[in-house]
């Protein structure tokens, strides 16, 4: 199991330095996230997982200090290497090789993963033409194809609109699709279904799992609703004032917990 990882996070620390002092939002942070698992990680509103999953990218804005390491195993031109996305220049052409391509996010708020000023069309072939081909027309196709997995109704049509004409739903699938469409190893997933009524959020959760089995891609589900990460992770980790306190199996955590609190 140890050979299986995709990601590790060891001893992670990320402070940012303000003009009152310095504030420690992840201190000591560690987990792993295996080849075809999803892992979910949950805790309290403020507690450091959006910052956490934003690091893995390198996109916490300045002024920042980010320690420890984040280990992401890469299979580059059919070699497979280790790379420390930590020691990374934030701005380099490496890290920007692996953002949107290798590793991908979806956010709480589909609309702030979009331009209002551009069309669906626009800014998923953009990505599209970034990373897998400049021919427009193709990248095209290839958005309208993806837009069709992830449920998107009448993708040839719709494809043209602007985020703004359409509903949280479909700019939640539009949003997915444009995560998908490079087709990363690994999919973070940063509240996806937070603020979706029921009936939508049973949808969006149902095509996760699908499209990770279709793609055979890694999850990391970032939450603080616990019924959502009983459905979805196999795995989770509980996050509380920056730190790791348990990591283990679903089953165990909710049924065995052993929590172990930072001033235990």
């Amino acid at each position: 199991m140890e050979d299986n990882w995709l990601l590790k996070v060891n001893n992670l620390k990320l402070r940012f330095m303000m003009t009152e002092g310095d504030l420690q939002v992840v201190d000591g942070f560690n987990f792993t996230i295996r080849k075809n698992e999803t892992l979910g990680l949950a805790g309290e509103s403020g507690c450091g997982k959006s910052v956490t999953a934003a690091a893995i990218l390198i996109v916490n804005p300045p002024p920042r200090k980010l320690e420890g390491k984040i280990l992401f195993h890469r299979n580059v031109g059919n070699k497979e290497n280790t790379t420390d996305l930590v020691k990374l220049d934030d701005q380099g052409e490496e890290i920007r090789s692996i953002r949107g391509n290798e590793i991908a996010m979806i956010v709480q708020e589909p609309m702030l993963a979009f331009s209002p000023l551009h069309t669906i069309a626009n800014q998923i072939v953009e990505a599209i033409c970034l990373h897998r081909t400049s021919n427009k027309e193709e990248a095209r196709e290839i958005a309208i194809d993806m837009l069709d997995r992830v449920g998107f109704p009448d993708p040839k049509k719709k494809i043209d609109a602007y985020p703004w004409q359409l509903s949280g739903g479909l700019c939640q699938r539009a949003m997915i699709a444009m995560a998908l469409v490079c087709r990363p190893t690994l999919l973070l997933a940063d509240e996806p279904t937070t603020g979706l009524d029921v009936t939508i959020q049973a949808q969006i959760l149902d095509l996760m799992k699908e499209l990770k089995a279709k793609f055979g891609m890694s999850i990391l589900f970032i939450t603080h609703d616990l019924g959502v990460m009983a459905e979805i992770a196999e795995n989770l980790v509980i996050m509380y004032l920056g730190e790791d306190i348990e990591y283990g199996s679903t089953e165990d955590i909710f049924y065995r917990p052993k929590p172990n609190f930072p001033n235990d």
